[in-house]
């Protein structure tokens, strides 16, 4: 089951079994977070509306948490770019070594 593929890029390439755990892991992650960040949210505006000197301190350290958690699924995106990159990358190269030429290469293109 790790050697398998999935096939559904709009060129016909293959996703290895891995890159596609990895992505699903990641929005799993970002989705927490961002249901974590709905519940904060909430809460900091519970706390705006009842206007307690308490609430409005308590809010400071809430809003902060949710910064962090915004930059966190700021990096998990940005990891998904790159692994999606160089999963794109590692499957052109596949293709490259199986005879598919580069654009570029000494292949004509004939007009339509």
């Amino acid at each position: 089951m790790e050697d398998e593929t999935y096939s559904g890029l709009g060129n016909g390439g293959e996703i290895d079994t891995k890159v596609v755990q990895t992505f699903q892991k990641n929005f799993v992650q970002v989705q927490n977070i961002l249901d974590q960040n709905r519940l904060l949210i909430n809460e900091i505006n519970q706390n705006h509306e009842t206007k307690i000197p308490d609430n409005l301190t308590r809010n400071v350290g809430l809003i902060r948490e949710l910064n962090n958690n915004i930059r966190r699924v700021v990096d998990l995106y940005s990891d998904l770019s790159t692994s999606y990159t160089k999963s794109m990358d590692a499957s052109s190269s596949d293709g490259d070594s199986n005879g598919a030429m580069k654009s570029g290469g000494n292949k004509r293109n004939r007009p339509a």
